[in-house]
């Protein structure tokens, strides 16, 4: 905590003198001076829970995505039996799928992409024969802004304090107008993101008095992407706890593809990790293993359709030959970790043992457009030394052995109970945790519900002070189960995710989302999480009482500090906004 208050000194200052607020040692704000406040004063103090509201608050944050508001009654339920609250969305069957009517199989989402290509070739022809230029005919095809642009599209700070202050909007600083030229309206959609039926569109008092272009329809591919966006934000909201979404979302971001790739891995993101991460999150690690090396996103993310084995029949004809990225990225990111025991050689051997290992094309030469495929002549023949053993010529056999063995390396069970332990505990998680964490998955052969169940058994996941910061995505779905609003548009998620930093599938490279405090907890992104809390809270107005809403999430749990902040914060919105940014809902 010492490290992220440093890390916010540079600009603790120009937070003081503009939003009226002070940073304290727990990683919240507080309000500068004292307000006479003009919420309600009936607090709900007889709900106030007997029993141990602090667990339950672990149970939430740690695990799930936070309490959910109106009556869902999740911080009691939590608090009667915090373990079994956890646990009980491990036993529910088929809990971790997402099977959403009109969610389609990633081959028959690769013959709508490669139909829509198509019609997109045809009609740049024409155009280019009747002299137009090319643009005019082509459908649009970037889904989302760049997450660099939508970074440095900052709202001023100056909004943040008119909207916290509960002042008229329509008064605007010469920041805030330049702001608006320059397109800095992005940062209001997380906002938007909170409300029923929210559109794409910013807030009319955000837009630039200048006409703008009718917006385009959407193509195939971002419908697509939304469609299975706004599936997974909904059961995010949804569900009781929200742990095996966590998990979810923990699993998809250590066997990341990037959806920035091109339009087939905008179009695969979502089945991807419906179909190689969901059946495999209570599972065993091999299996999953196997099916995200073999799962078509993968394979073109890192490009092994480019791979030919030198000596193959194809490497031979093309005077081509290996694409180790696939490979590298097995040993470096998803299995043995850096210093896992392997060489440069075991990367090269491995991306020999799986050439071969392909998807078919629009042609459907080698089995149905979009589907996995094993390329016989593309394999490199012969036996291969990996890791001090050879496994002898099979075909795709070969490969699916390696795998299976690399799955089973110690190492590999080192690097994934380290991480496990990182995201759900501590940056520095305890050894004896990862020791204990690291014998489980050793002896139940990579069973990852056994694994989570012995993390949640641990009393070092209980006894850990909640230090770690929400990721963005944690963050935007916190706030929307805070609201009890299920959204129906995923435009203003997504959007809010790119401001912060965090655009959906979309990381920056294979390796992930980073998971520490020292990505998130960055003053330019605390900033960006004032922006974001300031504007939802003007938007929900008078109609939700904070303090009621501090009881139902939190409780006892509650500071001095955090209870004292927003009983006396001079408006609900202010008060909404500093209960957004108390350290009870931005750590976890």
């Amino acid at each position: 905590m010492r490290g992220f208050l440093s890390d916010l000194s540079c600009c603790h200052e120009k937070f003081r003198r503009v939003l009226h607020v002070k940073f304290i040692p727990n990683g919240g704000i507080v309000p500068k001076t004292e307000y006479a406040p003009n919420i309600r004063t009936e607090c709900c103090k007889g709900s106030r829970m007997a029993r141990d509201s602090q667990a339950a608050l672990v149970a939430l944050n740690r695990f799930g995505f936070g309490a959910r508001g109106g009556a869902s009654g999740d911080l009691v339920n939590a608090a009667s039996d915090p373990r079994g609250f956890v646990k009980s969305e491990l036993s529910r069957p088929s809990g971790v799928l997402l099977e959403v009517p009109g969610l389609q199989s990633t081959p028959a989402l690769a013959r709508a992409a490669f139909e829509y290509q198509e019609q997109v070739k045809l009609a740049r022809e024409a155009a280019a024969k009747a002299g137009a230029p090319p643009s005019d005919s082509a459908p649009p095809q970037a889904a989302q802004p760049p997450a660099g642009d939508m970074q440095r599209r900052n709202l001023s700070l100056s909004t943040v304090a008119t909207d916290i202050a509960g002042k008229s909007p329509e008064i605007k600083s010469p920041e805030m107008k330049a702001a608006e030229t320059s397109g800095a309206n992005a940062g209001m959609t997380a906002a938007d993101a909170m409300q029923p039926n929210a559109a794409m569109a910013p807030n009319a008092a955000m837009q630039p008095n200048a006409a703008k272009p009718p917006q385009q329809p959407l193509n195939i591919i971002q419908k697509t992407f939304r469609a299975e966006a706004l599936a997974r934000l909904q059961r995010a909201v949804l569900a009781d706890c929200g742990f095996a979404e966590r998990l979810v979302a923990f699993w998809s971001n250590h066997f990341c593809i990037s959806a920035n790739k091109g339009e087939l891995a905008r179009m695969w993101a979502g089945s991807f990790e419906r179909e190689a991460i969901r059946p495999h999150v209570l599972g065993r690690f091999a299996d999953m293993l196997k099916a995200v090396e073999q799962h078509p996103a993968m394979l073109f993310f890192l490009d092994n359709q480019q791979s030919l084995g030198p000596d193959s029949r194809a490497g031979q004809n093309r005077k081509r030959g290996l694409n180790e990225n696939l490979a590298r990225e097995i040993m470096e990111l998803h299995t043995l970790g850096v210093g896992g025991g392997y060489t440069q050689e075991d990367v090269t051997s491995l991306a020999r043992i799986i050439t071969g290992w392909t998807f078919a094309g629009r042609q459907g030469q080698l089995g149905a457009p979009g589907s996995f495929v094993f390329n016989a002549n593309a394999h490199q023949p012969g036996p291969q030394a990996l890791l001090g053993k050879t496994y002898e010529a099979g075909g795709i056999a070969q490969g699916e052995a390696a795998l299976a063995d690399i799955a089973r390396h110690p190492s590999t069970a080192k690097f994934i109970t380290t991480k496990f332990a990182r995201h759900f505990v501590a940056d520095d998680p305890p050894p004896a945790l990862v020791a204990r964490l690291q014998d489980t998955f050793t002896k139940t052969d990579g069973d990852l519900k056994a694994l989570t169940l012995a993390l949640v058994d641990s009393d070092e996941a209980w006894a850990a002070p909640l230090t770690k910061m929400r990721s963005p995505y944690e963050f935007l779905v916190a706030a929307g189960r805070l609201q009890a609003r299920v959204p129906d548009d995923p435009g203003p998620y997504l959007n809010g995710l790119n401001v912060l930093g965090q655009p959906l599938w979309s990381p920056a490279g294979p390796n992930g989302f980073p998971d520490t405090n020292a990505a998130w907890a960055a003053p330019e992104g605390m900033k960006l999480r004032l922006d974001l809390s300031a504007q939802l809270a003007s938007r929900i107005g008078n109609t939700i009482d904070p303090r009621d809403l501090l009881e139902l999430a939190v409780a006892d749990a509650a500071s001095a500090d955090t209870r004292r902040t927003i009983e006396h914060a001079e408006s609900r919105q202010q008060a909404m906004a500093l209960l957004l940014m108390s350290p009870e809902f931005q750590r976890r």
